[in-house]
């Protein structure tokens, strides 16, 4: 890298699952709008028709008058040569098709056991993490012998178990995973502290909050803006929308499978006294089956929805003709900030800034005094040159404690699983999960493990079969 009136050029970049449809469309646009920094994508996929279409359409990017953000797209061919060299990692993959994540999310349904999302708890997000997992000891490998200086953001789901495989595999590793949660939820408090006192324009960055718990169900026990304490503000807005919920102003719960009306973050607050700080949909998996999620008809009662895996092939074949218009020139990436903070964190461990936000990282400095050290958290770090500090969060009040428990104890369950073939271990990951607890009998539920398992046995090492 090299450092000139304050930018950086030369900064190399891995874009591992670089025939994105959607999050490198995304980090493509966000880095042509910046000129603070520059430099090479290396995009690595194992589909390398995809990876050669988003080389085509970011060298297209880069080649518009009205961008500033200048980079050079370049497909690899391996992980070696997409690895070798670089400052940056970006891990962005999907695990298996939609065929797989069909029966990860609907499998269950016959036992009456529902999931809104399927990619992090419950099921579907275990099996989803049987597949990643492998997939991940691969690339942390890489990683440890082609760049083992280099930062590596990932975001992909399951989130907690990805950056706790790769650190499994390579301690020294430098990595750390990005989530927009928590945004989301700072939107919120923004939109009502804008609502309670007749303000406009709040920048949601000036909502501060303390962040503390795992990825997906991450919660804040201190919000302010400006000096003013939210947790009141928060409280008798609920009292007062608790039936309705919030309604964003440019979203509709009923009219997107991927909004909510905020009721489950609403009940949450009033049952534990913190802000639940991820979308409801996120929320409700890690929580009892019976409470948000026991049918369809309870769902619909919390304003949000339940997501159709037909729904994602769908978008996905519309992404596919977006992705062939947009390589033809018959389409242009529109230039909007996507609100992500990937780029920001980037420029901040090149020296250009100091930024505080959350991040998926080990609790190795008990930064979350009362979870394991070798458990992921989500906390706020502190990112400056060639560093991220977490920032000491504090305890997680004992009824919250009791409902993330579970889940730290099935990261290490499933963990172990991937890496040794152990299907008693999945059985056990099964039976202590929330959703599944109490819904159907010892032998149907591993039934169901063993369904769901032959269903994803395409992605899962020998020792599976």
């Amino acid at each position: 890298m090299k450092y000139e009136n304050n930018k950086v050029s030369d900064i190399q970049i891995a874009y591992i699952g670089g025939g994105s449809r959607g999050w490198a469309w995304t980090f493509m646009t966000d880095l042509s709008m910046d000129d603070s920094i520059s430099g090479t994508i290396r995009l690595y996929d194992i589909d390398p028709a995809a990876s050669k279409n988003n080389e085509i359409i970011g060298s297209q990017l880069s080649a518009r008058k009205d961008t500033i953000g200048k980079w050079d797209y370049v497909q690899s061919d391996s992980l070696k040569d997409a690895l070798t060299g670089c400052d940056f990692a970006v891990i962005s993959i999907l695990p298996g098709t939609f065929d797989e994540m069909d029966s990860d999310v609907h499998l269950p349904e016959r036992l009456g056991i529902y999931q809104s999302v399927g990619d992090t708890a419950g099921p579907g997000g275990m099996i989803r993490a049987l597949r990643t997992i492998p997939m991940f000891v691969t690339i942390a490998e890489a990683i440890k012998e082609y760049a083992p200086d280099a930062w590596v953001i990932n975001y992909t789901n399951p989130m907690s178990l990805c950056v706790k495989t790769l650190y499994h595999v390579f301690p020294q590793i430098k990595a750390f995973g990005c989530c927009h949660e928590v945004f989301g939820t700072q939107k919120v408090l923004k939109g009502i502290c804008e609502e309670t006192f007749g303000l406009e324009s709040i920048d949601r960055r000036d909502i501060h909050v303390n962040v503390l718990g795992i990825n997906h169900f991450t919660w804040f026990d201190e919000a302010s803006y400006k000096g003013i304490d939210l947790f009141p503000v928060y409280r008798d807005y609920i009292d007062a929308h608790y039936e309705e919920g919030y309604e964003e102003p440019d979203k509709n719960w009923a009219n997107s499978t991927f909004e909510c009306a905020h009721r489950v973050k609403f009940d949450l607050f009033r049952r534990y006294g913190l802000i639940a700080a991820a979308g409801d949909r996120h929320l409700a998996e890690f929580m009892p089956g019976t409470d948000y999620l026991k049918d369809p008809e309870t769902v619909k009662s919390w304003k949000f929805g339940l997501t159709t895996v037909d729904w994602r092939k769908n978008d996905l074949k519309e992404r596919l003709a977006k992705s062939r218009r947009l390589a033809n020139g018959e389409e242009e990436i529109q230039l909007k900030p996507s609100g992500e903070e990937g780029i920001l964190l980037i420029k901040s461990l090149c020296g250009l800034d100091r930024t505080i936000s959350n991040v998926n990282i080990p609790n190795s400095f008990l930064q979350i005094a009362n979870l394991p050290k070798d458990a992921v958290v989500e906390t706020n770090a502190v990112f400056s040159r060639d560093s991220i500090k977490p920032v000491i969060a504090g305890t997680i009040p004992e009824k919250v404690l009791e409902l993330i428990k579970p889940h730290v104890a099935n990261h290490e369950r499933i963990l172990n699983a991937a890496l040794t073939c152990n299907r008693t271990l999945v059985y056990e990951a099964f039976l202590s999960d929330p959703l599944v607890k109490g819904r159907a009998s010892d032998a149907e539920v591993k039934k169901l493990a063993d369904d769901m398992v032959a269903n994803t046995l395409a992605y899962l090492p020998e020792g599976w079969k």
